[in-house]
């Protein structure tokens, strides 16, 4: 009888994550599988059901191509970025000797401030007629377009995130930190070992669970930009920086083809899913090679 009781609490207390996972997550995802086999464009109550064709043009689409393309450009670029900003900062704080909460909440807060109003920020900060280039045109004759070419523009949008989410993956990686034995750092200390070869020989298998975890949110991040390339770029130019996120809203708000926009939402995700399962399991692979299981 204790055992039932005891099971009824458990569903008791587990049932506003399961209630908002229904609403939130399951329901909406039936919906989509169901919107992708039609040709509903938002608008009209009546709509036609079209079979697979939805999927069969987002996998000829360019817009669909340089999603795909772009998406895993910009986490070559952000990721590496985001990661090594992180880790500076994270040394940085764990040497303190005092008020490192303080620093870590000060680096935190540019993950609580709005895409919107940081993309806005930027854009102003960059406009043509804006300090910077006025400075750059009048003193040394560089008329810079900043948001002009794909690659630049890439570079901004993966500069801007990196900015926002270095606290964030500082606050991970510190933990990581001050969870490493000082102990295993003296032995070393007694065997000859210099600061590079405890960094990389001792430090970073150590950090491994933390790097692990900011590796993974950081990779899961390059899935579903949105906020700063509408602000900034609105995919462009040429599609270069068309994220799977941009081209949905696209598709969807723009061109008014929520079925085809559902089809490609399911195709981003099962990418997105085997993309992190793959690097999941090297990132696995390596914490073995170093004793972590």
């Amino acid at each position: 009888m204790r055992a039932k009781n005891n099971n009824g609490m458990g569903w008791l207390f587990a049932s506003p994550y399961l209630l908002y996972g229904l609403i939130f997550f399951l329901i909406p995802l039936g919906w989509s599988f169901y919107l992708s086999i039609t040709d509903w464009n938002l608008i009209a109550p009546v709509f036609h059901h079209v079979g697979i064709d939805n999927f069969i043009k987002a996998l000829k689409s360019p817009g669909v191509h340089a999603a795909f393309f772009v998406t895993f450009k910009f986490m070559i670029v952000f990721v590496p970025m985001v990661i090594a900003s992180s880790l500076i900062v994270a040394l940085v704080v764990h040497g303190l000797p005092r008020f490192k909460g303080l620093f870590l909440i000060g680096f935190f807060l540019p993950y609580l401030a709005s895409g919107v109003v940081s993309s806005f920020i930027v854009k102003g900060f960059l406009s043509y007629n804006s300090p910077v280039n006025t400075f750059l045109r009048g003193q040394l004759g560089l008329d810079i377009n900043w948001l002009g070419t794909p690659l630049s523009a890439l570079l901004l949008v993966a500069v801007i995130i990196a900015w926002k989410f270095t606290g964030y993956y500082a606050l991970i990686l510190t933990s990581g930190f001050e969870s490493i034995n000082q102990e295993i750092y003296e032995a070393a200390a007694i065997d000859g070992v210099n600061g590079w070869q405890r960094f990389w020989r001792i430090t970073l298998p150590l950090l491994y669970p933390a790097l692990f975890t900011t590796l993974i949110l950081s990779i899961g991040v390059t899935f579903g930009i949105f906020t700063e390339v509408y602000q900034l770029t609105g995919g462009g130019p040429n599609f270069g920086t068309n994220t799977w996120q941009m081209e949905i809203y696209k598709q969807a708000f723009q061109n008014l083809s929520a079925g085809y926009a559902s089809a490609v939402a399911l195709i981003a995700s099962v990418v997105t899913f085997i993309s992190i399962f793959i690097i999941r399991k090297f990132l696995e692979m390596w914490g073995k090679r170093n004793g972590w299981t």
